[in-house]
């Protein structure tokens, strides 16, 4: 339906705007006719969609439900299947994605859109816990910056942490741009072994200790490693395996969404609730690029919206089923 998603979502100058609104509305009829489980779920609710008018209005679909269900709003030909890491003894989500360009589009306008062209950094990626299974939409994602990078020392690092620590002081000694993109645990380790002084480096974590180390609030994980790079500031990907969008942060764990993305907090106790800015509830996405599967998704994230349509990750649900979602789960 919409063939030209990415001219509609570069004419948006905020998440904040009438046309923002204006067009998650459309996604959100289209989504609530042909996404048969988001269908069943807003029926199940007593929802009519025909009465939505306000995008605060809009109900979100459970994350937990890629997980058992197949999310697509399209009979297209699936292109590829995003999975997520998951935990011993869970399953897995799946994210059935009809057109690897909305993805590949997106993430490139949004890296683009906080921190220039790719072109112009070395990509240097340490992600071993994505890296050692199949289907990761981050490793998807970060291997097309590193080839768009063209940069020769650009790739991926596993166990190979002395090279790293080469290149990453030698590029950074030069005055080269660097991304350092790394999940948290494998960058405790690198600064555990080596000791850096880096003037031109971006480091920025993806989250998770992927049952490798002690769970560290952000607090205390960005203090360790702003030491041991010698940097002011640590940033951030918010990101996740059910979406085709991702938010940044630039330092003290302030998430800032491209304009096609949208994050709204619910209430704990009353899912269908759109919490004030200020007030910590759980984290609804709206990711206009996921057209062809859900583009509401009440995640099992914490959070807080702040002013100018930033926000924050405090935590996850104690729980991991999300409240509201077991009548489709059991079906």
């Amino acid at each position: 339906m919409f063939h030209n998603f990415m001219k509609k979502i570069n004419s948006l100058k905020s998440n904040n705007s009438p046309d923002f609104e204006k067009l998650a509305l459309e996604i959100f009829q289209f989504q609530a006719k042909h996404n048969l489980v988001y269908k069943e779920f807003i029926d199940l609710l007593h929802i009519n969609p025909n009465k939505i008018f306000k995008i605060t209005e809009i109900p979100f679909l459970p994350i937990e439900f890629f997980k058992s269900r197949k999310i697509v709003s399209t009979n297209a030909v699936v292109q590829q299947t995003f999975l997520s890491s998951g935990t011993t003894g869970s399953s897995q989500s799946k994210h059935f994605v009809a057109d690897l360009s909305l993805y590949e589009e997106s993430f490139s306008k949004g890296f683009e859109y906080f921190y220039g062209n790719i072109e112009n950094y070395t990509v240097l990626a340490l992600l071993p816990a994505y890296l050692e299974r199949e289907g990761s939409s981050l490793i998807y994602m970060v291997d097309d910056f590193i080839k768009k990078s063209k940069k020769p020392k650009s790739g991926f690092y596993l166990d190979n942490l002395e090279e790293l620590a080469k290149n990453l002081k030698e590029l950074d000694k030069k005055g080269e741009k660097v991304l350092l993109i790394g999940v948290s645990f494998a960058l405790l380790d690198l600064v555990e072994t080596y000791k850096f002084q880096l003037k031109n480096t971006i480091i920025m974590e993806t989250g998770g200790m992927k049952g490798r180390r002690k769970e560290l609030i952000r607090e205390e994980l960005h203090q360790i490693l702003k030491d041991g790079f010698d940097v002011e500031e640590i940033h951030s990907e918010y990101g996740m395996t059910e979406l085709l969008s991702q938010a940044y942060s630039k330092g003290n764990g302030v998430f800032e969404c491209p304009p096609w993305m949208k994050v709204l907090t619910r209430d704990t106790e009353d899912a269908l609730t759109i919490l004030t800015e200020g007030k910590s509830g759980g984290i609804n996405v709206i990711d206009l690029a996921n057209q062809n599967s859900c583009s509401f998704i009440a995640t099992q994230d914490l959070g807080k919206t702040n002013n100018k349509g930033t926000f924050e990750v405090l935590g996850r649900f104690d729980n991991s089923d999300i409240r509201g979602c077991n009548l489709l789960l059991m079906k």
